[in-house]
């Protein structure tokens, strides 16, 4: 844990260290040191939870002041599930930061999305508790309320390509696991997209079914850029 690069990293200086250091301690980590079970982050990511839910409803609610209820709801789903949190969490390598058991450690926990968008909450929960309302909602709004329409688009992107492809070919989405790697704990999944007999996108996760978002996902982007070309 490197306190220092880490709040150089996001721009926050905290005046309670202490805040910061819980919420980059892993429950393994505590555990293996002995550590009351209190002083992990599993309480800071409880709060930043409630925090990152309220601040990022506001600013839905005051940018999209045309969209109903429920499209808010689904937009607010895919900015704060685990896969979206931890690629903001990446951005900032939060994984490099945290403090992991020697068990999570060697079986790859530093780039686990359960983990790191764990600790994205859980790093809110400290600002919040170390600065207020206020400096939590510029750290969500600076690295998490950005490219919303991304997102979105990632957190829905097997039905948004399942509905593209209906539209524009007569041939059949599926998906195809082509890779397995790992122990049972902690295995890596590769699947790819097909169309007919196309690939058309390729993705890396923990589970089949979060490889086959990533690759509908890298699908729906290169439909994108060539759209974009042909403008």
């Amino acid at each position: 844990m490197n306190i220092k690069a880490f709040q150089e990293k996001i721009g926050y200086k905290f005046h309670h260290e202490g805040y910061l250091r819980q919420a980059l301690t892993h429950s393994s980590f505590a555990h293996e040191r002995k550590l009351d079970k209190l002083m992990d982050n599993e309480r800071l990511e409880f709060l930043g939870d409630a925090v990152l839910e309220i601040i990022t409803s506001e600013f839905l609610f005051k940018n999209y002041p045309d969209k109903p209820e429920g499209d808010l709801t689904k937009l607010r789903a895919s900015i704060v599930c685990e896969q979206t949190l931890a690629m903001c969490a990446k951005a900032i390598d939060l994984g490099d930061h945290i403090d992991l058991g020697h068990g999570e450690e060697i079986t790859g926990g530093r780039g686990r999305k359960s983990i790191v968008s764990d600790a994205m909450e859980a790093v809110i929960g400290a600002i919040y508790l170390d600065g207020g309302f206020k400096e939590a909602r510029e750290f969500i709004t600076k690295f998490i309320l950005t490219d919303i329409e991304e997102k979105h688009l990632f957190y829905d992107s097997k039905t948004i390509l399942q509905e593209y492809v209906q539209k524009t070919s007569t041939e059949q989405l599926t998906y195809t696991l082509v890779d397995e790697q790992g122990p049972d704990h902690a295995k890596v999944f590769t699947v790819e997209a097909h169309v007919g007999d196309k690939i058309v996108g390729r993705g890396v996760g923990q589970t089949k079914k979060a490889a086959e978002q990533e690759a509908a996902y890298k699908a729906l982007l290169d439909i994108k850029d060539k759209d974009a070309k042909k403008e």
